[in-house]
């Protein structure tokens, strides 16, 4: 099969025969096609009782005879045997088929080398067989003509009608394999793809709302080691109930296909993570003029912009800002040096190229650290 095109046929591939490895699928195949050989036996009668003499018809008969036996060898191990050796089966296929033929000095037994010719169809590629179908097919018209002048029309075209209908069938049988295995390529693509979009989700998911129970936490814990006020711990404990209720409606949502984001809830989500936090929050009073088609997308970068805000960075101070086809969320944390992207940022890069948008992530012209993200036209 082709690597550059799996579903596209070609007269230069080789047959794929893999399948041929499960002896139970050879067994029907090769009992049909070995009864088949029985059209053989009136040839055999002619040759035994044809008066060639003992010796030429001794050695036409084993050519029969080796002929027969190659046919059934081809149909029951060749398949699955290397290139060469599938080559060599042919071959020798022909050169006993062709023998009766050349010790009697008749054209008239050519017409047994369709077997030979519905092999080499079966073992190598159309490029080879198919001209060697019709080689021998026109080699039996010119010794017809060179020996008689005349023309069995019904061998000529016998032979040659074999060798196209077979290579006919042989096409659409390879073809009908590279489908298939088309279809196995697409199927394992969409789990594959399904596979990476419950990754992804999950990692959104848990990672904004872990990161946001390990802040309540640690401000609940502060807060009852301080003996300070318990009804703000209990406050955080009830907040960290509600993410926990939360997430797992997120996992099973996500799982089945059917989570939905809103820009909305994450910006007020995002409110409160990062007020248990600290972190001054400067967030839009709506998102209105946000495009409705980009609301979701831009509800994945600032759940994400967000977790990395309380994951990562030291900042006092968020800023969210979003426009119709736009969203950025800045903040005036310490940056070193330009983080590289990790499974969060290269996930939203992937979700915004769905939309024909692109995401930009780094330090910010004022300091901090900036996410921004656009979407070049609005999907329909």
């Amino acid at each position: 099969m082709s690597e550059r095109d799996p579903g596209r046929f070609s007269v230069r591939q080789w047959p794929d025969w893999s399948f041929w490895t499960n002896r139970r699928r050879r067994v029907a195949p090769v009992v049909v096609n070995g009864l088949a050989v029985l059209v053989l036996l009136p040839r055999v009668g002619m040759i035994a009782h044809g008066g060639h003499g003992a010796a030429r018809t001794a050695l036409a008969l084993a050519a029969i005879g080796l002929y027969v036996a190659g046919y059934l060898f081809a149909l029951w191990f060749a398949p699955s045997a290397p290139r060469r050796q599938r080559a060599a089966v042919v071959a020798a296929l022909f050169a006993f088929g062709a023998t009766p033929a050349l010790l009697f000095g008749s054209p008239d037994y050519l017409t047994d080398l369709t077997f030979a010719i519905a092999i080499g169809l079966m073992l190598l590629p159309l490029r080879y067989s198919l001209p060697l179908g019709f080689a021998t097919a026109a080699a039996q018209l010119a010794w017809m003509l060179a020996t008689s002048g005349r023309v069995s029309w019904a061998q000529v075209v016998t032979l040659g009608g074999v060798t196209a209908a077979v290579g006919t069938v042989f096409a659409l049988t390879f073809t009908t394999g590279h489908l298939k295995a088309a279809r196995e390529q697409i199927r394992r693509m969409a789990v594959a793809s399904e596979r990476e979009r419950v990754a992804r989700e999950l990692h959104d998911i848990l990672g904004h709302n872990l990161s946001t129970m390990a802040v309540k936490l640690g401000l609940a814990r502060r807060v009852l080691e301080s003996a300070a006020d318990t009804g703000l711990a209990l406050a955080e404990v009830r907040d960290l109930e509600t993410l926990c209720h939360q997430s797992l409606a997120d996992v099973r949502a996500t799982v089945s296909g059917y989570r939905e984001v809103s820009l909305a809830t994450e910006l007020s989500g995002a409110r409160l993570a990062l007020r248990a936090a600290g972190v001054q929050a400067e967030l839009p009073a709506s998102v209105d003029e946000v495009e409705p088609e980009l609301r979701g997308v831009f509800g994945y970068v600032v759940r994400e912009a967000v977790t990395n805000v309380l994951r990562h960075s030291d900042a006092g101070q968020c800023r969210i800002r979003v426009g119709p086809g736009w969203v950025e969320v800045t903040d005036d944390g310490t940056v070193t040096s330009d983080p590289a992207a990790g499974h969060g940022l290269t996930g939203l890069a992937e979700r915004l190229a769905e939309v024909r948008g692109r995401l930009e992530h780094g330090r910010g012209p004022r300091g901090g650290y900036r996410v921004f993200a656009h979407a070049e036209a609005v999907p329909a």
